[in-house]
């Protein structure tokens, strides 16, 4: 007769206690809400993986007659974020498994409708339960989500938002504010004159919010400052740094320079071939590669920062309570934006 008495299952409370953090805080990572350090996240993750915990969610899901299929749609080339946000649901998906949960990465081209609302064409109910796409504000697109919508595969937008869609959520910091923040820190820099402004594509609901929030505050509090462009580099390093090459050029009295987009590495070049870099104020976006080495050197300011991870536990929170019938709120809480400058780097 064997006499060991059955293993306790773990609760939140073990969990807690095993990451050392508080209840709310295990609550924050379980449903994917914001407002978690990356660092503090990772301890509650370690703390669930060593303590084998596993949420009334999960059994939930596992009483379902299928497992969850999640299809994350990503734009391709060389947008570092984006390959970082392909990184975060990598790791992620290592540990769905065990849960049912399935988690796809697929690539279409960057900035093309056109390809995201074919690929959206492809998908339905048998093989995806919740498409995230970084969406692209455009007609074909929005159609495409409605058309999945109505074949019973819910739809989410990350980092790039969709309105007016069929869409269940949006994930992703609030971008009207990003570009508030970003204008309030250069009108501060600058004091006046010329500053320019530089988006990926104005084709994207993100950087159309970006562009709209820093014109708000630039004229509301910062007159002074005489703006130039928007101009579209596509996200593409090159352009970019074709772009900023022109603008240094032309203007040899430019104060300050905004890139809504990515392309930083580009951005970069210019400044440092131009003799530039550190005597142009220069914000930018998302804490990579690039735009670390650049605060490092001196040649961006200011990073503003979504966090992937955040963000790709966030979508999985959102996929599951709906796959489960649990009602989301379209207007959750954004991601947090981190605001990075050589001196708070880890």
């Amino acid at each position: 007769m064997n006499d060991k008495l059955p293993l306790r299952r773990a609760t939140v409370h073990d969990v807690a206690r095993q990451a050392g953090v508080s209840l709310a805080t295990v609550d924050r990572v379980l449903n994917g809400r914001p407002g978690v350090r990356p660092a503090t996240a990772e301890k509650v993750e370690s703390a669930i993986a060593a303590l084998d915990f596993r949420r009334d969610l999960s059994a939930s899901l596992l009483a379902r007659a299928r497992d969850l299929r999640v299809q994350f749609i990503l734009p391709d080339g060389r947008n570092e974020f984006m390959a970082n946000l392909a990184d975060a649901i990598l790791r992620r998906a290592r540990t769905g498994i065990a849960e049912r949960l399935h988690l796809d990465v697929v690539r279409v081209k960057a900035m093309d409708p056109a390809a995201l609302a074919a690929r959206l064409g492809q998908l339905d109910r048998k093989s995806c339960d919740c498409a995230v796409i970084v969406a692209t504000d455009d007609e074909a697109v929005r159609r495409a989500v409605d058309g999945l919508a109505r074949k019973g595969v819910a739809v989410m937008t990350l980092v790039s938002d969709l309105p007016n869609s069929a869409r269940k959520m949006f994930i992703g910091i609030d971008n009207v504010a990003a570009g508030r923040t970003a204008a309030s820190l250069m009108g501060r820099f600058c004091g006046a004159g010329k500053v320019a402004l530089i988006a990926g594509s104005l084709g994207l609901r993100d950087h159309q919010d970006r562009l709209a929030g820093f014109r708000e505050v630039a004229a509301r509090e910062f007159p002074q400052l005489e703006l130039i462009g928007p101009f579209e580099a596509h996200d593409d390093r090159g352009e970019t740094e074709s772009f900023a090459a022109g603008l240094l050029r032309d203007h040899p009295d430019l104060k300050g320079l905004y890139n809504m987009g990515a392309g930083n590495s580009g951005l970069i070049a210019a400044l440092e071939a131009a003799g530039r870099a550190g005597k142009v104020r220069v914000i930018a976006h998302e804490l990579a590669e690039p735009t670390h080495a650049g605060l490092k050197s001196g040649a961006i300011d200011v990073v503003l920062d979504q966090n992937p991870d955040g963000e790709i536990r966030a979508a999985v929170a959102g996929a599951r309570a709906l796959a489960l019938g649990h009602p989301v709120d379209p207007h959750a809480e954004p991601i947090e934006i981190g605001i990075f400058l050589r001196d708070n780097l880890r």
